[in-house]
This record gives structure tokens, C-alpha cells and sequence, in this order.
């Protein structure tokens, strides 16, 4: 769809936030914030997790049968057997520790612990006992006791190996995933200085000129601060949409017709997912270096759509033919922390290029196309998306 625009009274903002949230609140304040607590132990239900614990199976039943035979008299028969009882522990385990993961999150690390190596065992125990009272009833021979507690202890050993093994690789995937969510709140924490000065220097410029309309303008922006500092780190892509059209109004207050803005939305992407902030610096980048340096202005054209499963930005603005010495035509910062945002957030997944082209800049973005989680809907946490395996 395409709508271009131009100048409109500044008390649309304010509307267009009070549409987004009808209740009062912001859009980015109404969401709620409370956040899950970092799981305990791995998602053990993933295709990942679970190939490397029948992996590790089936290394523990081989270092079993090899310290029992002996390589130059290594049975294949009884690797078979070890490596069926061995499984069958190792899969009912996984399952169950899988469905009991969040309500392990609410408890105590000990408590877990405790918990997690309580159900191993307990399916240990199910297991050698069957197997066992199997043997003796298809050999005759008496149900070996000292058998079943000495098995039970060499497999309480390496459950409890196993354990320790998973929870010390999700604390650590936990500890990354909150540096990065550190380092990200950090890149973005450097954006919205830049966004507070220019809009005060675009509310500088009217008060001389239009004191009511200057004064409508600081009810609008302190609406859209409170929205854009309170959002979550990935936001639905109609809501950076709204945020971006609003930061572009605040600017053809200044401009007035000298800037056009043109947008081509496909159909369909609103609830995509994008890190927040990521277009209101690339538009202000776009009107600080392009079109307010030209006397006659010019338009910014912003196309999205998807492309197989890759969300295609594309922002093309017009340079003057003397790009400014010190930032080559554009903003250095602003646009290497948008790199480095994107790698935080993406790594290789993404694609950024940025660059002039006669006297135009286009920068063009390429991201996966994500849906919008519940979870990060509502401003929770969505960085089991990443399980570690184990």
C-alpha cells in the first residue's frame, strides 16, 4: 500500500497514540512487563537437546561394556542390551523433565535439583527392576538384589553427572543471554539522546514562530518519549511503523512541505517482530543529512516486504551534491550502532547495507521473518527461542 504525506496539525501524535491504547496509557507502557524467570535446566524436548542425550547414551553404554569386556573381547550383544536399558532411562527421563522445566523455574536451585534427580532415579529404578525381574523369570535364576543396587548406584552416579552437566550449560546460556540483552539495552540507550535533541531542536524552531502549536508539540513528544522508552526489545513492525510516521510528523513541523514522505507497505506484516528504535534513526538520519539540507527538501521512500522468509527494508532519500566532509552524506554513529544492534540481535542472520548511490542514500536491511511472539507481545523475556543444547 502506498499513502504518501505530508504536514498535518501536531495534535495528531497525541491522537494517534490515544488510538493505539484507547484505555489512556501509552501503547509501550500498557504492555506488561513482568518478566519469566531463567529456566533451570534446557529445553530437553528440542530436536538438538534430545539427539546429543541419546548421543551421550549411547557413549556411556559403550564405556560400560568396554570396562566390563575389555576391548579384544568386546560383546555386541551385551552393548545392545546396555544401550536399550540405558535409553529407555535416558527418554522417559527427558520427557518428563521436559514437561516439569517452568514449574522447575519457580523453585529454588537446590529444590530443582533435588526434584530433577529425584524423577532420573525414580525412572531409573522402574527400569533396572523390570529388567531385572525379567531376567530372573525367563532364566529361573533368583532376583539378584546386590545387581539392582549395584546397577542403581553406577546410574545414580552418572544421572547425577548428567544433571550437573545440563544445569552448569543453561546458567551459562542464561548469563550470555542476559550480557547481550545488557549490551543491546546499551546500544539502544545511545539512540534516544539523539532522538530527544533533534525533536527539542525541532520545538525550538517553532516556538518563535508558533507558540500553540509549539505548545501542542510538547504534550505530543512527551507522549512519544514515554512510548518509546517503555518498549519492549522486540516490537510488533506496525507498532515501530506508528512510531516512526510519528517522529517524521514532529519533523514536518520544521520542514513543512519541503519533506515528503512516501511508504509502500506490503500486506500482511504488521505483527512481525523487529528490534525496537530501529527505524526512527535510520529516518532521522535520513532527514538531518538529506532533505533538510536541501533548500528544496525532497522525499523519503520507505518500502517493506518480505521476501521467502527474509523481511526486505528499503530507505532511499535524496543527498545534496556536496556530501558534508566529516560523516561522508550521513550518520556514522547512528548507523553503526544499528549494526551493531542488528549482530546483537540477529549475528549472521541479517543483512545491512548502507551506501550512496549518485545523490540519493539508500540503506537496505534485510531480517528474518519472525512473527511476534506472545511472549514478546506482552514485553516478556523471548530468549528461549535460543536453547543451548546439550
Amino acid at each position: 500500500m502506498t499513502s504518501p504525506q505530508s504536514a498535518r496539525p501536531a495534535g495528531i501524535i497525541a491522537q494517534q497514540i490515544r488510538e493505539t491504547a484507547p484505555d489512556g496509557k501509552d501503547s509501550a507502557c500498557a504492555t506488561d512487563n513482568s518478566e519469566l524467570r531463567a529456566p533451570f535446566l534446557p529445553d530437553l524436548c528440542g530436536v538438538s537437546a534430545l539427539a546429543a542425550l541419546i548421543l551421550m547414551g549411547e557413549l556411556l553404554a559403550l564405556v560400560l561394556v568396554l570396562a566390563v569386556d575389555g576391548l579384544r573381547e568386546f560383546n555386541w550383544q551385551r552393548l545392545g542390551l546396555v544401550s536399550m536399558t540405558v535409553q529407555w532411562v535416558i527418554l522417559p527421563s527427558a520427557a518428563l523433565l521436559c514437561r516439569l522445566r517452568w514449574r522447575l523455574t519457580r523453585l529454588s536451585h537446590r529444590l530443582a535439583g533435588a526434584i530433577s534427580f529425584i524423577v532420573v532415579m525414580a525412572v531409573l529404578l522402574v527400569v533396572l527392576v523390570a529388567l531385572e525381574w525379567w531376567r530372573a523369570r525367563i532364566t529361573g535364576a533368583p532376583f539378584a538384589h546386590w545387581t539392582l543396587l549395584g546397577n542403581g548406584l553406577l546410574g545414580a552416579i552418572c544421572a547425577g553427572v548428567v544433571l550437573r552437566y545440563a544445569y552448569v550449560q543453561q546458567q551459562l546460556h542464561n548469563q550470555q543471554q542476559a550480557e547481550l540483552g545488557a549490551r543491546i539495552e546499551a546500544l539502544q540507550s545511545r539512540i534516544r539522546p539523539h532522538f530527544l535533541f533533534n525533536s527539542m531542536n525541532s520545538l525550538a524552531s517553532l516556538i518563535a514562530i508558533d507558540p500553540e502549536r509549539a505548545e501542542r508539540l510538547v504534550e505530543d513528544l512527551s507522549s512519544l518519549f514515554r512510548a518509546s522508552l517503555a518498549e519492549p526489545k522486540l516490537a510488533p513492525l506496525e507498532q515501530e511503523v506508528a512510531l516512526a510516521r510519528r517522529y517524521l510528523q514532529i519533523e514536518s513541523l520544521r520542514l513543512g512541505e519541503r519533506l515528503r514522505q512516501r511508504w509502500d507497505i506490503a500486506e500482511g506484516l504488521q505483527q512481525v517482530a523487529i528490534p525496537t528504535m530501529l527505524l526512527q534513526p535510520l529516518l532521522e538520519n535520513a532527514v538531518l543529512h538529506g532533505v533538510a539540507r536541501l533548500r528544496e527538501g525532497g522525499e523519503i521512500h520507505v518500502r517493506i516486504d518480505a521476501d521467502d522468509d527474509t523481511l526486505q527494508l528499503t530507505i532511499d532519500n535524496p543527498l545534496p551534491e556536496e556530501p558534508n566532509p566529516a560523516t561522508g552524506g550521513h550518520n556514522g554513529i547512528a548507523i553503526d550502532n544499528i549494526r551493531q544492534r542488528l549482530a546483537a540481535h540477529y549475528g549472521p542472520r541479517h543483512h545491512f547495507v548502507v551506501g550512496r548511490e549518485g545523490n540519493h542514500f539508500r540503506v537496505q536491511l534485510g531480517l528474518p521473518l519472525v512473527p511476534m511472539s506472545a511472549p514478546a507481545a506482552s514485553g516478556k523475556s523471548t530468549e528461549t527461542e535460543g536453547e543451548p543444547a546439550l
